[in-house]
């Protein structure tokens, strides 16, 4: 099975819950917590998307804020470690509503470098892409697919004023 990137969009009090009941975090990492709209599989696009906004951007913070939004802030509750889920190389990470806010607006103007780099017909950028994802038939379709969700995703989540966890599953 393939071990790919997810997110959810939770409140602030959902989100303490899960950093004190690795129960809470089951339940969220197993897709019972958040509504499915509230969820965003991110494939294997995180690694190639990092990769292109390191290519592309040329803002210190705007970058920092885009592996942030793929990383994370910080672990939600180290004792998930534990549990025979999960995928001890990438724990579950989150952003709180605050930081949140300000990833968002970051996030759109590493996007539309990254949406200008991608839509050039050939070059560097989709060179990159290629040999990231050799296997992905249409490499510029799909990374502007994902990229478009993560963006609008933590829209979403900063017009609500919602955390985003993120987990590999």
């Amino acid at each position: 099975m393939a071990v790919t990137q997810q997110l959810a969009r939770i409140s602030g009090r959902w989100l303490d819950a899960c950093r004190t009941s690795v129960d809470e975090l089951v339940l969220l990492c197993s897709f019972g917590m958040a509504p499915a709209k509230d969820h965003l599989d991110l494939d294997w696009a995180p690694g190639p998307l990092l990769r292109i906004g390191e290519l592309v951007c040329v803002d210190p913070d705007a970058l920092a804020a885009f592996r942030c939004a793929l990383d994370g802030d910080e672990e939600v509750n180290p004792a998930y470690r534990d549990h025979p889920q999960t995928v001890w190389e990438h724990p579950v990470t989150a952003l709180e509503p605050a930081a949140v806010a300000v990833v968002a607006p970051l996030l759109r103007r590493v996007g539309a470098a990254m949406m200008t780099a991608l839509a050039a017909s050939d070059g560097e950028i989709l060179a990159a892409v290629r040999e990231l994802l050799p296997d992905v038939e249409l490499p510029r379709e799909y990374m502007l697919r994902h990229l478009t969700a993560l963006l609008d995703f933590y829209d979403g989540a900063a017009e609500r004023g919602l955390a985003v966890v993120l987990w590999w599953d």
